[in-house]
């Protein structure tokens, strides 16, 4: 079990469509990254920013960013995630990808499409909760929109770090700020979330708040507001089963199902 799991999120402007220029710039940063670094986390829709026209930039599982991300993953000895536009049998998903340090991969079907920007009439649903078991941690990794949805976020008892990837734009940061400290107050994990900057051709405004969250709910490491940077930071093991000790609050969680 790795004690201490070091990450970097990468806050980025992602250029539209263009996923040769993002791979890019993505490689560059990760080669800059000084410290030994167990997982890199890349926002939603890395490599072409939040498109609602996948017939323009979908690739298929064997295609080039995610070969881009295992060759980034065994050449660092590191995971990598983020979310990308994937067409398989036919339709157009919003997937997001881990794959890990022996370049074998998980993905993730976002759920919860974003009806207000028509993200539900050209992508189709995941129905697939994903616990990705690495270095002695469990993630459940989860995209933008989900973050408005606790029940689908509720741990029970199986996640250690909860990482949401996003296209989050200015106008709802507050919901943003607020959801993730929420989510890791209500579920007793690790909560990251991960944003862009910048603008798209959709024209909207991207300011960033790419963040990590201690179980308690305290900010351990934030972005700088609009600007590209990268968030490093470690999470520990042993706090995080301290505070499940003290704080048994999951105990006396209701009990319920939902239909998928």
């Amino acid at each position: 079990m790795q004690e201490l799991l070091k990450i970097a999120c990468l806050q980025v402007d992602i250029q539209w469509e263009n996923p040769v220029e993002n791979l890019k710039y993505y490689a560059e940063s990760i080669e800059k990254l000084i410290s030994e670094v167990h997982l890199v986390i890349l926002p939603e829709m890395f490599s072409t920013g939040f498109s609602i026209q996948p017939e323009n930039c979908a690739e298929t599982m064997d295609g080039l960013s995610v070969s881009w991300m295992k060759e980034i993953a065994l050449k660092r000895n590191l995971a990598v995630m983020g979310s990308l536009v994937i067409i398989e049998n036919n339709n157009y998903y919003n997937r997001l990808v881990f794959v890990n340090l022996r370049g074998e991969l998980e993905y993730y079907d976002k759920r919860h499409l974003f009806t207000l920007a028509g993200e539900d009439q050209v992508y189709t649903s995941g129905n697939e909760k994903i616990i990705i078991e690495y270095l002695g941690w469990k993630i459940r990794p989860l995209i933008c929109y989900d973050l408005r949805f606790p029940v689908w976020s509720r741990n029970n008892d199986d996640y250690d770090l909860l990482v949401y990837i996003a296209n989050w734009p200015k106008p709802r940061i507050i919901a943003w700020d607020t959801l993730l400290r929420a989510r890791a107050i209500e579920n007793l994990s690790y909560v990251i979330g991960v944003n862009r900057v910048g603008s798209d051709a959709n024209n909207l405004e991207y300011i960033g708040h790419t963040q990590i969250i201690n179980p308690l709910g305290e900010v351990i490491n934030s972005s700088i507001e609009r600007q590209i940077c990268i968030v490093e930071t470690s999470i520990n093991k042993t706090t995080l089963l301290e505070i499940r000790e003290k704080f048994q609050f999951s105990n006396d969680k209701d009990s319920f199902s939902f239909d998928k």
